[in-house]
């Protein structure tokens, strides 16, 4: 079972009171202001089926209940549904579909989206568009009677590209069209996709969520009643749960979220200027910019401009981006973003590199492009870091 809606996630709190209070209450045995790990698979039942809401832990754990109700509270929603990546939450959504359905998703989104639509689901009889929705009048073209989910991506990863998720909503009404928006990169801190007209929002909980790079946690969250049962049946039947103890790291990090990401954006903002200045830098993408294409959008539908950021230098080669990702020092060449921790990373050859290359380049994922996630640490550390690499 998902954990009820607690009364300490009213929506008269402010944000960052919901990031530490939201959904939460204290353990009930003894006190314990942080939920307790329960590293349990079973529970004690007093007569066949006579439990107090838990029975496996497949089908629901306090320790998770705990995280599904907080995700519930800062996603302004009613239900969570945590799972053990965000693959696994996509996964889940995508399992609501029946052969026939069709899909209509950004055309340059996470690469690992990409590979379950096209090299899992597709073979189900599952249809995909991809096309680039900077404007509505392009996903509104693909719209038909078999159009079953529109899956966003804002900021898509990792050109940054922002989707007016209003304008995507007012095309499902009355259409029977789920909207689903993948929010790992803005985070509730940024932008509230249910507030917006959304169905789901989903989180690759790894990252801005957790914050320190030590789990691997998906999310789900939804207001509809039926919609929520729907997908914990899925959840329950296919098993695809985080464990405990992701659980209880995720909660804890949930709880630093707003002022972690406050240092991501400043720290974000600094780096894009630094970056759009530096005459050895071709282009940087940055929703921040007042020049880039739907920044009034941004604008309009979040708080701020967020810590990740790509770009290409000027002139360069694949062999040359690979030198200067090499060359970090305080940034960590590694997979993943969203950390407390600066990290770099080569799209083409990491994050997407299971798309095919005529399609990367045609969404603009050439291969001299850089990805940044900015962390938390001291901006001119991070700018002499760059300096360096670059030079």
């Amino acid at each position: 079972m998902y954990g009820k809606y607690c009364i300490m996630a009213a929506k008269d709190l402010k944000f960052n009171t919901k990031t530490i209070h939201g959904g939460q209450k204290p353990d009930e045995a003894y006190g314990a202001v942080m939920p307790p790990i329960y590293q349990t698979s079973t529970y004690a039942q007093t007569t066949p089926g006579g439990h107090i809401g838990y029975e496996y832990s497949r089908s629901a754990n306090p320790t998770r209940t705990a995280l599904e109700d907080s995700l519930a509270s800062i996603e302004c929603g009613t239900y969570g549904l945590a799972f053990g990546s965000g693959m696994a939450a996509i996964d889940a959504v995508l399992k609501l579909l029946e052969p026939g359905d069709e899909v209509i998703s950004t055309n340059d989104l996470y690469g690992g989206s990409y590979r379950i639509f096209k090299r899992v689901f597709e073979k189900f009889g599952i249809v995909f568009h991809f096309v680039g929705m900077q404007g509505a009048d392009a996903v509104k073209e693909k719209i038909n009677s078999k159009t079953k989910l529109i899956w966003v991506e804002t900021p898509t990863n990792p050109m940054m590209n922002i989707i007016d998720i209003k304008a995507i909503s007012a095309l499902t009404i009355g259409n029977d069209i789920l909207l689903a928006v993948d929010n790992t990169f803005a985070t509730p801190y940024l932008q509230q996709p249910l507030n917006l007209g959304v169905d789901i929002v989903m989180h690759s909980a790894t990252k801005y969520l957790g914050g320190h790079s030590d789990s691997v946690v998906g999310g789900l969250v939804v207001k509809d009643r039926d919609l929520a049962n729907r997908l914990y049946f899925i959840q329950n039947a296919s098993g695809a749960v985080c464990g405990p103890m992701d659980s209880f790291l995720v909660l804890r990090g949930i709880k630093t979220l707003h002022v972690r990401m406050q240092r991501h954006c400043e720290n974000g903002r600094v780096i894009a200027e630094y970056l759009n200045n530096n005459p050895k830098i071709e282009k940087v993408y940055w929703p921040g910019f007042e020049d880039h294409p739907n920044h009034l959008v941004a604008k309009k539908q979040m708080k701020d401009f967020g810590g990740m950021i790509s770009f290409v230098p000027k002139g360069s080669t694949y062999e040359e981006a690979i030198k200067i990702v090499e060359k970090l020092r305080v940034f960590t060449l590694a997979e993943s973003l969203g950390g407390v921790e600066s990290l770099v990373g080569h799209p083409a050859s990491m994050s997407h590199a299971s798309i095919p290359k005529k399609d990367r380049l045609k969404s603009g994922i050439v291969d001299e492009l850089i990805r940044l996630s900015v962390g938390i640490e001291d901006i001119d550390d991070l700018i002499a870091d760059l300096d360096q690499a670059i030079a």
